[in-house]
C-alpha cells in the first residue's frame, strides 16, 4: 500500500496506526471534560425554557455531525432536527420561528454559510448555541452560549480531515442532549415512543395480551396421567402443560418439574397425575401488562413461559420468544 508519500506502508504497523488515532480522539474528549464550563449548563436552561426547537446547523464534516446530534435530541426527549446552511439562506429560514434555539457548528468558528445566518438570527430573537474549536471566532463571539470543542491535533497525519475535532464536537452534542434527557426524567418509555420499531419499543408499548397465546393452549386435567402430560408439552412446543379444572387455573407442570418428578418417582412416574407433579400457584400476568414486564418477570425467576389469567381463570400463555422482535 502506498501512503500519500509514496512510501509504503507496513502492514505490521496496521494496529499501531490505528491506536495512535484512538488514543488522539480519547485525549480529545477527555480535555474537554476538564474545559466544560456555566455554559452549557445554561444552554440546557435556556432549552428547557424554550417552547420552540432546536434547530442544527452545520457545514460539510460539521453538519454531518449536527444531523446526528439533532437525531438524539429528537429521540431524547428535545424536539429538533436540521438544516443545510446553504439551502437555510435561500429559504429554509422560513423553517425557523422566533421560539426556535439555533445550534450551529463549525471548528473553525468562521464557516461563511453558517456565518450568514447571524444577522437573521439575531433579527429573529433566535438565541444560538454555538460548538466551535476557537472561542475567539465569529460564530463563537456572537453565540449567547459556546460549546468549546478544540482539539490539539487532528488524528489525520496530515491534519487535514476533520477526525478528533468532530468527534469531540459530537461527544458535546451527545453530553448536551443526554444532560436535557435527564432533566426532563426521560423514561424507557418515552424512548420506546419514539422507536416503535425497535426490540424496546415493541417490548415497551405491546400489551401481553397482543401476542399471547389463546388456541390449542397446553393444557391438562389434574388427573390425567404423566404420560398425557409429557405428550402435551411436547406438542404445545411453550414448555409448559397448565393444569386446569375447566377455565380455572390449578398449577403448570414445567419441563423442570418432570425431571425433577422423574427423579423422585423413579419406578412409579407413569403412576403419576398432573396433579402430583405441577407447581401450584404458577407465576402469572395480566393480559394488559407491557410486554416488557412479562420479559422482567421471566428474566428474573429464570423461566420461559407465563401464563396470563383473570380473576384465576386462563386466558392464555406467553413465551420468552414471543417477547423477541
Amino acid at each position: 500500500m502506498q501512503t500519500a508519500h509514496g512510501k509504503d506502508l507496513p502492514k505490521a504497523s496496521y494496529l499501531e496506526r490505528a491506536r495512535r488515532v484512538l488514543r488522539i480522539e480519547a485525549a480529545a474528549i477527555h480535555t474537554l471534560i476538564e474545559r466544560l464550563d456555566p455554559d452549557l449548563a445554561a444552554a440546557v436552561d435556556a432549552i428547557l425554557a424554550s417552547r420552540g426547537r432546536v434547530i442544527v446547523c452545520g457545514m460539510g464534516k460539521s453538519g454531518l455531525i449536527g444531523n446526528k446530534i439533532a437525531a438524539t435530541l429528537a429521540s431524547t426527549g428535545t424536539p429538533a432536527f436540521s438544516v443545510h446552511p446553504g439551502e437555510a439562506s435561500h429559504g429554509d429560514l422560513g423553517m425557523v420561528r422566533p421560539e426556535d434555539i439555533f445550534l450551529a457548528l463549525s471548528n473553525s468558528g468562521e464557516t461563511d454559510e453558517v456565518i450568514r445566518l447571524i444577522p437573521f438570527l439575531q433579527d429573529n430573537g433566535n438565541r444560538l448555541i454555538a460548538i466551535t474549536g476557537r472561542p475567539e471566532s465569529t460564530l463563537a463571539r456572537y453565540a449567547d452560549f459556546h460549546l468549546n470543542a478544540a482539539v490539539s491535533e487532528e488524528a489525520c497525519p496530515l491534519q487535514l480531515a476533520p477526525t478528533a475535532s468532530t468527534t469531540a464536537a459530537l461527544a458535546l452534542g451527545d453530553a448536551l442532549a443526554v444532560v436535557l434527557m435527564e432533566a426532563r426524567g426521560f423514561r424507557p418509555e418515552h424512548f420506546a415512543r419514539f422507536h416503535p420499531g425497535g426490540n424496546l419499543g415493541r417490548r415497551l408499548l405491546t400489551r401481553v395480551g397482543h401476542v399471547m397465546h389463546t388456541e390449542n393452549l397446553p393444557i391438562v386435567h389434574p388427573d390425567d396421567p404423566a404420560a398425557r402430560v409429557v405428550q402435551t408439552i411436547s406438542a404445545g412446543r411453550l414448555g409448559i402443560a397448565v393444569v386446569c379444572t375447566g377455565p380455572e387455573l390449578l398449577g403448570i407442570v414445567t419441563d423442570g418439574d418432570l425431571r425433577r418428578a422423574m427423579e423422585r418417582h423413579r419406578r412409579d412416574f407413569s403412576e403419576l397425575s398432573a396433579a402430583a407433579m405441577m407447581t401450584r400457584d404458577p407465576i402469572r400476568i395480566d393480559r394488559e401488562a407491557r410486554l416488557q414486564d412479562a420479559v422482567d418477570l421471566m428474566t428474573e425467576h429464570s423461566i420461559t413461559s407465563l401464563v396470563i389469567t383473570d380473576n384465576q381463570r386462563l386466558v392464555g400463555l406467553v413465551h420468552l420468544f414471543d417477547c423477541t422482535v
